[in-house]
């Protein structure tokens, strides 16, 4: 089954240790969300994801990665 895998957990650390919710709040969507999406449960809209890797100053490919194993 393919699955986008992310570093969104690593980074809000990296970056202060952020929480959820204040990554939450800089991309427009609610602390669960956040959450489900970290946890590999939810994909984000193409347009989340570009804000979510907007956020950290990274390109959307070293945030997120795609695989189909």
């Amino acid at each position: 089954m393919p699955k986008i895998q992310n570093e969104i957990r690593r980074l809000r650390f990296e970056h202060g240790e952020m929480t959820q919710q204040v990554l939450a709040d800089k991309i427009g969507v609610t602390r669960q969300t956040v959450n489900a999406i970290e946890l590999g449960k939810y994909s984000p809209s193409l347009e989340a994801a570009f804000r979510i890797a907007a956020v950290f100053g990274m390109p959307l490919e070293s945030v997120f990665r795609y695989s189909e194993e």
